[in-house]
């Protein structure tokens, strides 16, 4: 079959078939994913993957995938795959020349800045972040004038220009131990006000927070902790700490994505339920077929934006380049790398 793809004003219609050989190139990944992708769509995914993986190989380029991305990117044609902080780990320890990073705008900025001689793609400019846009480097200058001599941490779902006006960055998985690094009272904590509740709940350091909150975890709410468990009795819920304070207090386990996917490995629950981004769930269960996974489906429309179509284009026209301003780049540099010397940092 030839598969035709719209891509809104940027039609293209690569002559891609689903042959005998690309079958049996892509069976090995079929076989890994058949129980979560039908096989009646492997035909259209099939073609893309082999041509970006020849791409990969041509072109020593890696594809790093975030957590919540669609399984036929995670499993299909991701290199490397993870949380945030595990993204930027690994984007700062990659020697390939090109990276396409499967996630939204401010992840590609840090691989960026993580490697400024290397070419850096995303396949979709318009996969922003709700967090990133709810606070601007003009607004941290302001809370330094309120705020003098505490230190600025702030969430790595942020843009370039906020890391440059900060002392660090944390994500989820390391956010306490990046706080208690610094050996202060009290921190500025930015820009997710929910997050900064669950460190504040989990250190004594003061933390004034910020009030961005993310569009797919604010949506979830305690009354929905407990219908799941209503529904399912004996179900284990494990949430973001993106979400809301009453979500938290429902949960039995709190933490990053990947911190998520280390609980389940290490309590192989028979049921459980992830209070997040919907994706998360259908590429975890793939390594976990002896637990059943009770999907909830907020999806983010920003990770959504990026797809297989989309990738194959941006590594054949090596768009849409990410490029941040040098100025910019040596203080979130700075802010980033500091983040890494702490490490993850999050109880297992």
């Amino acid at each position: 079959m030839t598969i035709k793809v719209s891509l809104g004003d940027d039609a293209f219609t690569p002559d891609l078939r689903f042959t005998p050989e690309v079958a049996e190139a892509t069976q090995p990944i079929y076989e890994k994913v058949r129980g979560i992708i039908p096989e009646v769509e492997w035909p259209v995914h099939a073609p893309y993957i082999a041509r970006i993986n020849e791409l990969k190989r041509e072109l020593n380029a890696i594809v790093l995938a975030h957590n919540y991305q669609t399984p036929e990117i995670f499993h299909g044609v991701a290199d490397l795959s993870g949380d945030s902080l595990a993204l930027a780990q690994q984007a700062a320890a990659t020697d390939a020349d090109v990276i396409v990073l499967a996630g939204v705008h401010f992840m590609a900025e840090t691989a960026k800045l993580l490697n400024p001689q290397k070419t850096v793609l995303i396949p979709d400019l318009e996969a922003g972040c709700s967090l990133a846009d709810s606070i601007t480097a003009a607004d941290i200058r302001l809370l330094r004038e309120s705020y003098p001599g505490v230190p600025v941490v702030t969430y790595v779902n942020t843009s370039a220009e906020v890391k440059a006006e900060s002392d660090i960055c944390c994500t989820s998985a390391n956010a306490v131990a990046v706080v208690e690094s610094l050996g202060v009272d009290r921190v500025l904590f930015l820009p997710d006000e929910y997050l900064a509740n669950h460190v504040a709940a989990n250190t004594d350091v003061e933390i004034i927070a910020w009030k961005g909150h993310c569009e797919v975890h604010e949506r979830f709410t305690g009354a929905e902790i407990r219908a799941y468990r209503e529904s399912f009795p004996g179900i284990r819920v494990l949430a973001h700490p993106e979400c809301p304070a009453d979500v938290l207090d429902e949960a039995d386990f709190v933490g990053s994505t990947s911190g998520m996917i280390n609980h389940v490995d290490e309590t192989r629950p028979a049921r459980v339920v992830m209070i997040t981004e919907c994706s998360m769930s259908d590429n975890v269960t793939v390594n976990f077929p002896d637990v059943e996974f009770v999907r909830p489906c907020n999806l983010c429309p920003h990770m959504k934006r990026i797809t297989l179509p989309r990738i194959l284009r941006s590594l054949e026209t090596m768009t849409f380049k990410v490029e941040v301003d040098p100025e910019i780049a040596v203080a979130a540099r700075r802010a980033v790398e500091r983040m890494l010397e702490v490490g993850r940092g999050e109880a297992k």
